[in-house]
């Protein structure tokens, strides 16, 4: 049987979509037609190319290469993973139905297929190491070739333990180019799950706005009255913007009543913005109301706090560097063509 994997955005962003919604998305935001109106392949590739004068063939091949399948090679019945970014865990689901194409949703979610979620955040140490390499493979969407041992791991079979191996197998069989970027970003993100435990992220958050230039109150552990971080400009925190900040690190991605309880304590404390952290996303009752909220809150996911984790890290206190110890060093690009 055919195991898919497809991956929900570079840092995960699109992972709580995908739960909820049941679904897998083709998410290429410069795809706003339906697969199914190219012929072949090779007229995707063509359709890249011909709509951004800056997309190198090369690219618009390897794109290609991958659009193609999510319509007209995957089959249902056949399994699909779902590498996490918010945990060190893999999901598995069962394609349940033929490709649908959505001109009335956002561009990323227009390109869908139904799925059942049957084996949630399997964890990544029940696989063998060139298991993890071919998951870990640089496609948004690509077949892996180790099928009967993953359902082995699936099935819960007993199995040899892992060797690690360092190589890994590309859809055609052959050695795989590894992601070192992403590699890097898993381990940094693991990292900050294993160290902001309960308060631990707050003291992130906390240290990211004091990097931008925020002066911050942090409020002590217990009880906060909704309350987790202020933050305002100026030396002494007198000046404008205002902000108050509700940090959520729970497992579980954060529903509608927070985001109320975030705008009641904004008015109780005058605060002329809100910041609302979830390190597991939010569920749609809150994303809908992204447009509402515009001009009054932003939310954080696991994605924007690595970013601005890693924008602002040189700035950061020497606590939290030492908490999470980084170092800069050079790799080798991608060669032009």
């Amino acid at each position: 049987m055919a195991i898919w994997v497809n991956r929900a955005g570079r840092l995960g962003e699109f992972e709580n979509k995908f739960i909820e919604s049941k679904r897998i998305y083709c998410t290429w935001d410069n795809l706003p037609v339906s697969i199914m109106s190219f012929a072949t392949k090779q007229d995707i590739q063509q359709y890249f190319v011909d709509s951004d004068p800056d997309v190198k063939v090369k690219t618009a091949m390897n794109w290609a290469s991958q659009v193609w399948p999510f319509a007209h090679e995957m089959k249902t019945g056949e399994i699909v993973a779902l590498p996490s970014k918010i945990h060190s865990t893999l999901h598995f689901g069962r394609i349940k139905g033929d490709y649908v194409y959505d001109e009335s949703a956002p561009v990323v979610y227009r390109h869908y297929r139904p799925v059942e979620w049957f084996a949630m955040d399997v964890p990544r140490s029940c696989f063998d190491q060139d298991i993890l390499f071919s998951f870990g493979a640089s496609l948004t969407i690509f077949r892996v070739q180790q099928e009967e041992r993953i359902l082995e791991v699936l099935k819960m079979k007993p199995k040899h333990p892992p060797k690690g191996d360092d190589t890994g197998c590309d859809p055609d069989g052959g050695l795989e180019s590894r992601d070192i970027e992403a590699d890097a970003l898993d381990t940094i993100m693991n990292l900050l799950i294993q160290k902001t435990k309960g308060h631990g992220l707050e003291k992130i958050v906390n240290g990211i706005l004091k990097a931008k230039g925020f002066t911050t109150y942090l409020s002590p552990i217990g009880a906060d009255k909704g309350v987790d971080i202020l933050a305002s400009s100026g030396l002494l925190g007198f000046g404008s913007p205002k902000i108050c900040v509700q940090v959520k690190s729970s497992d579980a991605p954060v529903d509608r009543p927070a985001l109320d309880q975030l705008g009641g304590v904004m008015r109780n404390m005058n605060a002329e913005f809100g910041l609302l952290v979830s390190w597991s996303g939010f569920k749609s009752s809150v994303t809908n109301e992204t447009a509402k909220q515009f001009f009054n809150i932003r939310l954080w996911t696991n994605k924007e706090i690595l970013e601005e984790f890693l924008r602002y890290y040189d700035q950061m206190d020497d606590d939290i560097q030492e908490l999470i110890p980084l170092k800069k060093i050079w790799v080798v690009s991608q060669p032009a063509e």
